[in-house]
């Protein structure tokens, strides 16, 4: 029987089953490709993740829970874990919001990747503190490895947003 309510509680678990899938997604090619993915020069390609909130707002949880077990394996551990995940959770959000009003889904992940590139300082700020490294040289690598891992990422996305309908 299609009762309102047995609607609702199935979208709702196919929504968390969706989230639980990005959230394993980004864990898995991080975590695989784990010597890419931490350190002053990373190219961490799980970060093509970080345009599913333009299509839909719950994969920004799904994102930030991703990056938040990814990060137990990173060598700053929890430190890692709290301000990469506060960071990820916080940029997705303004990058959502913000990209709201445009029109072109090639501006907004445009946007987007200049936003979470430029967000790394967060993590040049961990490097810097902990390993003694240079802020703004460490800062610039590892935001030229995320504008790159976004842009192949961002094809890789806007390729299968065209298959696949990636707001449902």
């Amino acid at each position: 029987m299609n009762t309102p309510n047995s609607q609702t509680q199935s979208w709702s678990v196919i929504a968390l089953a969706k989230m639980a899938l990005i959230t394993a997604l980004y864990v898995v090619v991080t975590v695989f490709l784990a010597p890419f993915s931490f350190g002053a020069i990373q190219l961490r390609f799980s970060e093509l993740f970080n345009y599913l909130p333009l299509f839909n707002k719950r994969y920004i949880v799904a994102v930030t829970l991703g990056v938040a077990i990814s990060n137990v394996a990173s060598p700053l551990g929890l430190v890692d874990v709290i301000i990469g995940s506060l960071s990820t959770f916080s940029i997705l959000l303004l990058s959502y919001h913000v990209t709201k009003r445009l029109k072109s889904q090639i501006k907004k992940m445009i946007f987007t990747a200049i936003l979470c590139s430029l967000s790394m300082f967060t993590v040049a700020g961990q490097l810097t503190y902990f390993y003694h490294l240079p802020f703004f040289y460490t800062w610039l690598t590892v935001a030229i490895g995320e504008l790159l891992s976004m842009s192949i990422g961002g094809i890789l996305i806007y390729w299968i947003n065209n298959k696949i309908d990636l707001s449902k």
